[in-house]
Formats: structure tokens, C-alpha cells, sequence
């Protein structure tokens, strides 16, 4: 679907150069003089490379549509994640620098959206939330109130989150995956 460059919004998924391209910030300039554009900066959803490019009014953007399957994490082998497509139960290796950072979030049965262009895993996006087992901080400190500063936490899972003095070892918290923010105590 053809769109204008000043139509880019951010979250858009464009063709440029040959290849596929996500809008991260775009600006609307108008300059005093000559014609209106928008400033687009853009990450390389193949390689990771960034770039920003202006495109006037009149030019024309090819806008991609992904397609997004539902998996399920199956378990995780060495440096590879293996997810099962939750319709056609086929099977999918991904490194697990593909998912990056968040991938010690991923939990056995866990759903996620893997997006594909042209049959070629590109995003997968997890949960926002997760519920985590607290297993190592130190103790409350008599006298600390809940609003004092926060204490470091390491989770079940290796990761380490920053959580209110009242939390203890052993409890589960809930943490927010995009921030790794500590959100409120699990159930």
C-alpha cells in the first residue's frame, strides 16, 4: 500500500532502499522556505542499522504489513529458542540474541507474536508482564518507609530488578518486561 511521506507515522513498517525499515520518530518540519517534510528515523528491521531520511509530500513510501503468528516457547537449547506455531504445531529455532535482553523472561508454555515478513521472523514480542520469584535481596530495614529508595533484587530467573524495601526473598512480584520495572507484589 502506497502512502505519502508526510502520511509516516511512528510504528510504521516501510520498504526502503531495497529492504524493510520501522519508523521510530518522525517529525513534521515546515521550513521557511521550501516545501514541508517529514524527518524519519528509522531502524533496519533485517540488520538493526538506523537511519534518517526526509521525505517531501509528493513522495511516495511502499507501507508493508506483517504478518504476526501466535507461538508458544517450547524450552531453550544452548544459544537457541525453540517456539511451536500454536495452529500448525511446526517448530521454530530462533538465536536468543533475536529476542535480546528480554529473552531470560521467557517462561516454559509462555505465549508470544513472532511477526514475519515474506515467511521471515523479524520481531518477537513478549508479554508485558510477568510474574517472577524473588531469590536473593537484602532485608528490610527497620524504621525504612515505602516511599525510601528501592533495594536490588535478583529474580528466579537471573534477572535483576530494582523493588520496594518491603519485598522479601521468596516472594512473587509482578515486572513489567518492556522496562524491567518492578510493578506490584504477584499472587
Amino acid at each position: 500500500m502506497k502512502i505519502n511521506g508526510n502520511e509516516i507515522r511512528p510504528g510504521n513498517v516501510i520498504e526502503h532502499q531495497g529492504t524493510i525499515w520501522a519508523a521510530v520518530k518522525v517529525q513534521h518540519v515546515k521550513p521557511g522556505k521550501g516545501g514541508a517534510f517529514a524527518q524519519v528515523e528509522m531502524k533496519n528491521l533485517l540488520d538493526g542499522r538506523k537511519l534518517n531520511e526526509r521525505f517531501r509530500s509528493a513522495e511516495t513510501v511502499e507501507r508493508i504489513r506483517l504478518e504476526q503468528k501466535d507461538y508458544q516457547f517450547l524450552y531453550a537449547e544452548g544459544d537457541m529458542l525453540v517456539f511451536m506455531d500454536t495452529t500448525t504445531y511446526e517448530q521454530l529455532e530462533l538465536q536468543s540474541e533475536f529476542v535480546g535482553d528480554r529473552a531470560v523472561f521467557l517462561q516454559d508454555g509462555m505465549q508470544v507474536t513472532v511477526e514475519m515478513y515474506e515467511e521471515r521472523p523479524i520481531g518477537v514480542a513478549l508479554p508485558d508482564q510477568v510474574t517472577l520469584e524473588v531469590s536473593e535481596t537484602e532485608p528490610a530495614l527497620k524504621g525504612q518507609t515505602i516511599s525510601s529508595s528501592y533495594k536490588p533484587a535478583i529474580m528466579d530467573n537471573g534477572a535483576r530488578v530494582m523493588v520496594p524495601p518491603f519485598i522479601t526473598v521468596g516472594e512473587r512480584i509482578v515486572v513489567d518486561t518492556n522496562e524491567l520495572i518492578y510493578l506490584r507484589r504477584g499472587e
